[in-house]
Formats: structure tokens, C-alpha cells, sequence
């Protein structure tokens, strides 16, 4: 290969959009208890820290397009997790709420994060590596967003 950057061993993008799926994998035997996908129970934890809110807030919190989240946001409607209406203040924004059924899973999914950290927890990465590893890729994400 005559372009040492171009080997995917010495890409940064690589092992953080594997590490990344395969994170996601590890969710989907809890969530399919819950019959969500990864990016609906992203959505159900924004509603339950934050409570009622614009779709355009999900979208900026969660790092999406609105044209990507409003068919799942149709797809959670349709499931009876959430509801969608118009605002009364403005008719142009559309207000995300949890159903009765949306705010019962809360308690199910409690559980969800304490179980993944007990899979990745080992003699090769603690409680402080992981820590310290999402606050650096917090850091990232913020520098990139601009």
C-alpha cells in the first residue's frame, strides 16, 4: 500500500464506529425485552430526563436530522410509546410526550446501563477507563458538532 493513512489499523473512525455497533449489539437482547430498537430507547431516555419536548430538541440532543427521527418518532406513535401534537404556543413545532405506556418502561429499562457496564467490566478496562473514555469522546463530539 503506498498511503500509510489510508490503513484502517491507523484510522481513528474505525474503531469508534465498531466499538460503536458493537456496544449497540450488547443493548439488543435488553432492549428487544422492551421491543425497541437502540435509537427508540435513545429517544425514551431523552423524554424521561427531560419530559415533554419539541422534535427538534430530541434531534439536536440525540445528534440527528429531523428527517431521520420523525419516522421513528411515527414508528414509536404507532407502538403507543409517545404522542405527537402540534404545539398551542407555536403550530410549527411538534411536541414529543410520553404515553402512560411510554413512561411505564422507565422502570424496566433501569436496569439496561447497570447491566451493559457488568458485560464490558474486566481486568482490561474498569470503571475508571470507561469513565474517563466517554468524557474523551464527549470532548470529540463537541469539538466536531461545530
Amino acid at each position: 500500500m503506498s498511503y500509510e493513512q489510508l490503513k484502517l489499523d491507523n484510522q481513528l473512525c474505525f474503531p469508534v464506529y465498531a466499538a460503536s455497533r458493537l456496544i449497540t449489539s450488547e443493548y439488543q437482547p435488553y432492549l428487544n425485552e422492551l421491543g425497541i430498537t437502540y435509537p427508540q430507547y435513545l429517544v425514551l431516555m431523552v423524554l424521561w430526563e427531560k419530559g415533554d419536548s419539541y422534535v427538534n430538541d430530541i434531534a439536536r440532543k440525540l445528534i440527528l436530522n429531523t428527517n431521520t427521527i420523525t419516522p421513528l418518532l411515527k414508528r414509536m406513535e404507532h407502538q403507543g410509546i409517545i404522542e405527537r401534537k402540534r404545539s398551542a404556543k407555536d403550530e410549527r413545532k411538534v411536541v414529543v410526550s410520553l404515553t402512560a405506556y411510554g413512561r411505564s418502561m422507565e422502570k424496566k429499562a433501569a436496569k439496561i446501563p447497570e447491566l451493559l457496564a457488568n458485560k464490558l467490566l474486566s481486568d482490561k478496562l474498569d470503571l475508571h477507563d470507561i469513565v474517563s473514555l466517554k468524557n474523551k469522546l464527549e470532548v470529540l463530539i463537541e469539538m466536531l458538532k461545530k
